[in-house]
């Protein structure tokens, strides 16, 4: 079966939405249990389907022991398979599941699949976006909001929205739920590379808190911090989280 990149990112992640959502409802775990099940089981899928489609390309998985040979492939995927573990144990809508892939270490194409809500959101296929309230709404940690989000929210007297993974939260913004995502609190490159080629295929500024661009396929995967939002956004906030960093 031969597929876009495009076609296949959004049907792995349809699909290990799938499956997680089946793990779940057997009953056979709870707690700390599922939310591991549920990342083996979607992460073997994930990587034996990228390796059986997608032979050439490098690949990065939250939950499979990395491999130095990525650091030399211009095209690598990345991908998440329960972004949001906590909110998938509690059977919250607010987790995804993240199949991006970065060429030359630029988030070129991405799905994020959102299985509460039975919806993928791809780089290659954009919406429209709805337009923003007068009062902008910032989506961040439903458990520990970061100072710098939480401080530009006050500055632009904002609202904000507490929400569970990152990639709801990036997709918030695509469906009209928020305007803007700032994170400050630490992350990953699984956790934001999918997300960022989508808000940047619809037409959404993405890039690190200092304005500078995001970079993937790092041997240091470590990503501190991100910015999603409306264009015409992106400077206001940029200028504002100035004085917290």
């Amino acid at each position: 079966m031969t597929m876009t990149d495009g076609d296949l990112a959004a049907h792995l992640a349809n699909v290990a939405g799938k499956i997680l959502i089946e793990v779940r409802e057997s009953g056979m775990f709870e707690g700390k249990s599922l939310g591991k099940a549920g990342d083996q089981t979607a992460n073997q899928f994930l990587v034996h389907a990228l390796r059986e489609q997608r032979a050439e390309d490098g690949l990065l998985s939250e939950e499979e022991k990395d491999n130095a040979e990525r650091l030399a492939k211009e095209r690598v995927w990345i991908v998440d398979p329960v972004d949001g573990t906590r909110e998938y144990g509690e059977a919250r809508a607010d987790w995804a599941v993240h199949v991006g892939m970065a060429v030359n270490g630029v988030p070129t194409l991405g799905a994020v699949a959102l299985p509460g809500a039975d919806m993928v959101l791809r780089s290659d296929q954009p919406g429209e976006i709805p337009a923003a309230p007068e009062k902008l709404r910032m989506v961040v940690s439903r458990t520990r909001p970061a100072k710098e989000a939480t401080g530009v929210c006050e500055a632009i007297g904002g609202e904000l929205v507490p929400m569970g993974s990152a990639g709801a939260k990036a997709m918030a913004i695509l469906r009209g739920e928020a305007d803007i995502y700032l994170h400050s609190g630490g992350q990953y490159e699984w956790d934001s590379c999918a997300p960022a080629a989508v808000a940047l295929g619809w037409g959404l500024h993405a890039s690190r808190i200092d304005g500078s661009p995001l970079v993937y396929n790092q041997e240091d995967v470590y990503m501190p911090d991100l910015l999603i939002c409306r264009k015409e956004h992106a400077d206001m906030v940029l200028e504002k989280v100035k004085a917290f960093l």
